[in-house]
């Protein structure tokens, strides 16, 4: 007995029947077939009302199939550059072996005498368009309730598609009217004055001046890559970005760390905040007494700022789609981050074609940026070419970007950290990396190098100009620490 195959996929979902879905519920599915032939009958008599149709309308905008055909042989006629008249008409219709099927010519002939008014075309066109919503919204709700009586939908997926199909079936019937420049002048001159009553900076913060000035700051719905080979700093880099903007900024961010655990993440952020050596908050030496004074005092700031970790593990990209938008809502959150890119699971049909995969990625990380209008930064890895490279500076380009070019077109800033002592191409005092942060791509605005330190001990990136101040801090603190213990009984 051969076997059975085996169930790869969730079956494919039927087409709903809007006549037979009416019929269940006892209502007519929403319609207007005599505005239809009032429409296409003011095609066929005047040539400004098929400008005009064929602009706002699109095939599933008429309900009776019959004229759904009519109206895509018209619209065929009109990408052929061929005048619509009854005649030529016709001719496409019996081309498409569908002259027949409309009623004949007769039918064609006798639409041009069902319009009130070529004049009405707009109005008519309106009408068309919301009965479609209608339809399309009907459509999804249907879709929905069926998808949730399936157990095999994740409910992550599920709410996902809810959201999209809804969304869908409005945009589809919303097109855009083209603007006058004059009017655009007077958005863009109120953006202007609207930024000059800004204090600082119009995006969120990375915290660093020198990036800063060149960024303004993370902007709205941009996608911003962060890339570089392993263990030169990605992650430390991304949560003192995190850090900075939710603790000194108080701006809610979400991390999704596709490779390290939660509390991983907060060990980092702790050594970081809290200016102690990571050896020793790994119990490699033990805190001093002052230490623990240090560690509580530091952190207090960081526990109560607005930062949301997920350690979701090849987290797909539904559900990472559905936790942003919950995020973004009820959190108003306003940088999200990713580490990174490549490990997340990307649309089930495209598993083992590994380049289209991670382009299906970086296109959705891009689109969500877009639509909840939040900057996402997303780490990803380069390849082995970046340190094969021989000549040079051993710099990284855009051609690195691992698995996919798709990602160095999605993106509207690429950023890359280079670590010369890391490829052997210099040197600096231990603890104290040189790092160049290197923006390889600007959408909107300049590209450029900046220099840094990486202070390993401390998991921390600081600007040259900023080490001796931070150092002078450290030693005043540490200073006050040792007075507050020499004076206190209870140590």
């Amino acid at each position: 007995m051969p076997d059975k195959p085996v169930r790869t996929s969730r079956k494919k979902a039927q087409a709903v029947n809007l006549d037979t879905l009416g019929l269940e519920m006892g209502n007519k599915p929403p319609q207007a077939l005599e505005v239809e032939e009032a429409v296409l009958g003011a095609m066929l008599i005047e040539p400004s009302s098929v400008d005009m149709a064929l602009e706002e309308l699109s095939p599933s905008c008429f309900y009776d199939p019959r004229h759904r055909m009519i109206f895509e042989a018209m619209s065929e006629l009109v990408n052929e550059h061929t005048s619509v008249d009854i005649v030529t008409v016709s001719a496409k219709l019996r081309e498409k072996g569908n002259l027949e099927a409309v009623g004949g010519p007769v039918a064609i002939a006798g639409l041009s005498e069902k319009v009130g008014a070529a004049a009405h075309i707009e109005y008519y066109v309106k009408i068309l368009k919301q009965k479609s919503i209608q339809r399309d919204l009907i459509t999804a709700s249907y879709e929905i309730l069926r998808d949730s009586y399936d157990d095999s939908v994740k409910v992550d997926q599920l709410i996902d598609e809810a959201q999209t199909k809804v969304y869908n079936a409005i945009q589809n019937n919303l097109k855009k009217d083209v603007q006058e420049v004059g009017s655009i002048i007077n958005d863009a001159l109120r953006e202007v004055e609207k930024n000059q009553n800004i204090d600082g900076l119009s995006g969120v913060p990375s915290g660093f001046p020198s990036l800063d000035r060149v960024t303004n700051g993370w902007q709205r719905s941009d996608l911003i890559i962060l890339a570089a080979r392993p263990s030169v700093g990605k992650t430390a880099f991304a949560l003192n970005l995190a850090r900075n903007a939710a603790v000194d900024n108080n701006m809610p961010v979400a991390v999704f760390s596709l490779e390290m655990s939660a509390l991983q993440l907060v060990m980092r952020l702790m050594t970081t905040e809290s200016g102690l050596p990571a050896n020793k908050l790994k119990g490699g030496a033990k805190l001093d007494p002052w230490d623990w004074q240090q560690l509580e005092t530091r952190l207090a700031a960081l526990s109560k700022a607005p930062l949301y970790i997920d350690d979701t593990p090849s987290i797909p990209l539904m559900e990472f789609r559905t936790k942003v938008k919950r995020l973004v809502k009820s959190k108003d959150v306003r940088l999200v981050i990713v580490d990174y890119l490549q490990l997340m699971q990307g649309p089930v049909e495209l598993r083992g074609l590994r380049e289209q995969e991670v382009a299906a990625i970086s296109r959705t990380l891009k689109a969500t940026a877009k639509e909840l209008n939040v900057p996402i930064i997303a780490l990803s890895q380069l390849s082995r070419n970046a340190v094969q490279r021989t000549g040079g500076t051993g710099k990284p380009q855009l051609s690195d970007l691992r698995e996919s070019g798709s990602i160095e077109q999605d993106a509207d800033m690429v950023i890359f950290i280079h670590r010369p002592d890391y490829v052997g191409l210099g040197e600096t005092p231990e603890g104290k990396e040189t790092t160049q942060i290197i923006i390889a791509k600007h959408r909107n605005g300049e590209v450029c190098d900046i220099d840094m330190l990486f202070k390993s001990d401390q998991v921390r990136f600081v600007e040259p100009g900023d080490s001796l101040a931070a150092q002078a801090e450290s030693m005043g603190t540490e200073s006050a620490m040792n007075s507050e213990f020499d004076n206190n009984p209870e140590f």
